[in-house]
């Protein structure tokens, strides 16, 4: 029997309906949830709407400096894109959020969380997973496994019935399904259904287009300390201010848009757009101070085992203990990752233009000259270094002279 449950709530349609539809169905309290991640709005209507549907106790809390701190940092260390583009805005926003469900279930005895993600989507899968690595014997409601209201349109008869007070209530539908934070803005539905058609530009929230965007380019600085951002230009911040600076920097200089058709975990191909400004801006600076101050193999075997960890992010297995032990060896890594990039902003383009490591790079300029090395690297050696390489395919060769490389006839 359920007495309290604990809801992840936005005050918008889904979720108002989700709360009524908990007390009416499961005769239980509930309690109400809403995370402020730097989705950049008003919270405290949810707080008015949640009390005149009765809610006694309700929680609106501000996560924006841990999430940016405890997810998204920890993410960029790894470099992690799914599929080679998404940078998982979405998708790190999730476990936060399902933590702090458990939290509050925690504190004040509730029995079970519930959410507002569909029966087709990635976030249900990633709700749930987080919660019950964390508290195993969670009981999760998903309204949207279990209810018949299948629509919009049925959702708006609903609160009609139950003096719901919901915005939109004309039936108007909005053109796009979004989900924004700190990290992102994702838009689905509505004309994206069709992976033919162009999103119309005043879709886009977070940056202007390419062809609007300043004539003038913008050279940035940004400093690492053991893999995380620090320094912007010569100011230290904290990691949410920090996210939040990138953000304002690239977004007028037309940077950090993606049109991509993915793979959901759930097994059906979906057609999404993502705003990722400070995010585009971080991982390519990143990945330019690694270049620096990574040894190559380490180098190499981390962009091998990036896609099993962005993977891991995407589906929902944030809390697993995969993803922890990669992390552990990812943070490893990000020890001597230290120094100041240089980047060049135009029209859409993310250039490195320089940088820099005093304590930590491998970049050695006495070796790696064309001029002359005084001895600093003896060029005879490449001689044995090449034939012991090339020792197995003269092994090969000589079993097999007429092989061509399409194969024998």
């Amino acid at each position: 029997m359920i007495k309290k449950v604990v809801l992840a709530y936005s005050g918008g349609l889904d979720t108002s309906v989700i709360l009524q539809w908990l007390a009416e169905t499961y005769r239980c309290e509930v309690v109400t949830f809403t995370a402020d991640i730097g989705q950049g709005e008003e919270l405290e209507p949810a707080r008015a709407k949640a009390r005149a549907l009765g809610v006694k106790e309700i929680y609106i809390d501000d996560l924006k400096e841990e999430f940016v701190r405890d997810f998204v940092f920890p993410m960029f260390r790894a470099n992690a894109l799914y599929e080679g583009e998404y940078l998982l805005g979405t998708s790190i926003a999730r476990p936060l959020i399902a933590k702090r469900l458990c939290e509050i279930a925690d504190e004040t005895g509730a029995d079970a969380i519930s959410h507002g993600a569909t029966g087709k989507g990635n976030d249900q899968v990633r709700f749930e997973l987080s919660a019950y690595a964390l508290r195993p014997d969670i009981r999760v409601i998903a309204p949207w496994r279990e209810w018949d209201l299948g629509s919009r349109e049925s959702l708006l008869a609903y609160a009609r019935l139950h003096r719901i007070p919901v915005e939109a209530q004309s039936g108007t539908k909005p053109p796009y399904s979004m989900d924004a934070n700190l990290l992102h803005i994702s838009y689905e539905g509505g004309v994206l259904e069709d992976p033919w058609v162009e999103p119309e530009e005043p879709m886009w929230r977070m940056t202007v287009s390419p062809e609007r965007a300043a004539d003038e380019p913008r050279y940035v600085e940004l400093g690492f300390e053991r893999g995380d951002p620090v320094v912007l230009d010569g100011q230290r911040l904290a990691p949410g201010a920090m996210l939040a600076a990138l953000n304002r920097v690239a977004g007028p200089h037309g940077i950090g848009r993606l049109d991509l058709v993915e793979n959901r975990y759930v097994g059906m191909k979906s057609r999404g757009c993502y705003e990722t400004p400070g995010g585009t801006l971080l991982l390519k600076a990143h990945r330019a101070i690694e270049s620096l101050t990574l040894d190559r193999e380490v180098a190499h075997l981390k962009d091998e085992l990036m896609p099993r960890y962005a993977s891991l992010i995407y589906n929902g297995y944030w809390f697993s203990p995969e993803r922890r032990m990669l992390q552990e060896m990812i943070d490893a890594s990000q020890v001597r990752v230290n120094g100041v990039v240089r980047l060049k902003l135009y029209k859409g383009n993310v250039i490195v233009v320089g940088r820099r490591s005093d304590t930590d790079s491998l970049f050695d300029p006495s070796i790696a000259t064309f001029e002359d090395d005084a001895g600093a690297y003896d060029q005879r050696d490449a001689g044995g270094f090449i034939k012991l390489n090339a020792l197995r395919m003269r092994i090969a060769a000589r079993r097999d002279p007429c092989r061509s490389e399409r194969g024998s006839e």
